[in-house]
């Protein structure tokens, strides 16, 4: 980009002093040194590019936000630099002014504004430059997720009281009716039900108990439940849940490591849920890892959580997918609910915690349970009602 004022400088550089020369320059540098501290004071990202793309100016607000080095990222393409953004999209606009949010997922899941103003330099129309203004949104995005959740799940709860009783006391009742017919079988014909009837009748069964099973998990992801808290040793927990899960990872050929941390203090929780949490997790991460693979379990501590990860070498999950994984019958699984990562999440907000999700497509996925340390109340998701 060339400036006007130092061309003309440069012109008539043989008409001033040396020493005015001089103090121009320092001038120059000083006041160039004063303003980027000022940009790089500001929370916000700012991003300075040519017409190409070709970023100019980066502050260290822009690189934390895309995990870039300043240096690094100067003079390169922002499409390079920032996965996903399609620069020439976002300046094709008929309006000079462009404001555009952006989902981005390294260094981590964030949502992004991006405010972008082009500037003509006065008489040279073809050096304009681009200015970019980066703001998290991520909260109030999630405020606004969290809302349209709570709305979901108050209409889902009052579909599911319908279906609980609709197809649940049917189910029931095949149940019942299954069982007396095959006592009565078992009485008249044994011979023809030994030969014939016991595997299509043991089929029946089967099918209804996992109909049964599909509405439970559908009821327990939808109803907020209030958890029974006490104190628990998170360690112990997670040791006790692998142990139970421990044949159906050896019988994937998956290799299990726990990395638990020694002094980990107790916390107030409701070890049923934890442990329901904890078995969707695992069997998520069983259920994407093929046989040989790894499965690491990792308890740590810092100042306001326990947190719990679970690391995969499974399939990862592609950055198309990632942004609708919590969303309610959302699977990749062919047998899949869609609901297990649902029911975590709720678990976890109910003690008052937090769920991250990272994951690389073919190099597997991290899940890590933020539990808080200190006591809180159980953070309920308001139903529509409720207004």
């Amino acid at each position: 980009m060339k400036s006007r004022f130092v061309d003309k400088l440069i012109e008539r550089v043989d008409r001033v002093e040396p020493g005015e020369v001089q103090a121009f320059l320092n001038r120059l540098s000083e006041e160039r040194g004063f303003f980027k501290s000022i940009f790089d004071a500001l929370q916000e990202g700012v991003i300075v590019a040519d017409a190409t793309g070709t970023i100019r100016y980066i502050n260290r607000g822009a690189c934390r936000l895309f995990g870039l080095n300043p240096d690094e990222a100067t003079g390169t393409h922002i499409g390079e630099k920032v996965r996903g953004l399609d620069w020439s999209a976002l300046i094709s606009g008929e309006h000079g002014t462009v404001s555009r949010d952006l989902e981005v997922f390294y260094p981590e899941n964030r949502y992004l504004n991006f405010y972008i103003k082009p500037v003509e330099q006065k008489g040279e129309p073809e050096s304009t430059a681009y200015v970019m203004l980066v703001r998290d949104i991520t909260e109030s995005r999630q405020g606004e997720e969290e809302k349209l959740e709570s709305e979901r799940a108050g209409a889902l709860t009052m579909l599911a009281a319908g279906v609980a009783h609709e197809i649940g006391n049917p189910l029931n009742s095949m149940n019942i009716h299954l069982q007396l017919l095959e006592r009565k079988l078992k009485k008249a014909v044994p011979e023809l039900y030994e030969a014939e009837l016991r595997e299509l009748i043991d089929i029946s069964t089967v099918e209804v108990k996992r109909l049964d099973h599909i509405i439970d998990q559908f009821l327990k992801a939808i109803r907020p439940s209030q958890p029974r808290i006490e104190p628990t040793d998170i360690n112990e927990l997670v040791k006790e849940s692998m142990r139970f899960l421990e044949p159906e990872l050896n019988d994937r050929g998956l290799q299990l490591t726990l990395e638990l941390h020694s002094a980990l203090p107790p916390l107030q929780l409701d070890p049923d849920q934890i442990k329901q949490a904890v078995y969707n997790v695992v069997k998520n991460a069983t259920h994407a890892t093929p046989p040989g693979g790894s499965i690491v379990v990792h308890s740590d501590l810092t100042d306001e959580y326990v947190t719990v990860s679970f690391t995969d070498s499974g399939n990862g999950i592609s950055a198309e997918n990632m942004s609708n994984v919590f969303q309610p019958y959302f699977t990749t699984k062919k047998s899949g609910t869609g609901l297990g990562l649902l029911i975590i999440r709720r678990i976890i907000r109910e003690h008052g915690g937090q769920i991250k999700l990272s994951s690389e497509e073919d190099k597997g996925t991290t899940v890590t349970l933020f539990l808080p340390r200190f006591s809180r109340s159980a953070r309920l998701l308001p139903d529509s009602g409720s207004r």
